[in-house]
């Protein structure tokens, strides 16, 4: 009964510390991405997760644009980000410290690191 219970309680920590994790990436998150031509401009996300679903928008010279298709699992997520007529797949990895994501964006697979954005 002892060992039943034990596992019980282990079992509500580890899911609690899960969604604790990833309570920590709702917000915003700001980069320098380098385009295709080797020049970089800025690129802000602002991310809202709902258990395993992720939203928000993202945040460009050329306009703000919604994200879709979202979804969080483990220290990993996944997001298309509709940009005009095109859909840029996503998929980046969330690290435990909380201040940073790694993005790669589209299928040439360019990297960015983003960094928690201070608001003003």
């Amino acid at each position: 009964m002892k060992k039943n219970i034990l596992i019980t309680v282990a079992l509500l920590f580890s899911f609690g510390a899960v969604f604790a994790y990833f309570a920590g990436i709702d917000g915003k998150w700001s980069a320098m991405l380098k385009g295709p031509d080797g020049n970089e401009f800025p690129i802000t996300y602002t991310f809202k997760t709902d258990g395993a679903t992720l939203t928000g928008s993202m945040i460009t010279s050329i306009g703000t644009s919604g994200i879709s298709d979202g979804i969080v699992k483990g220290d990993s997520l996944w997001f298309t980000a509709n940009v005009n007529t095109m859909k840029i797949k996503n998929r980046g990895r969330y690290y435990a410290d909380g201040d940073s994501i790694s993005l790669r964006v589209g299928t040439r697979s360019t990297h960015t690191t983003l960094k928690r954005a201070m608001d003003k």
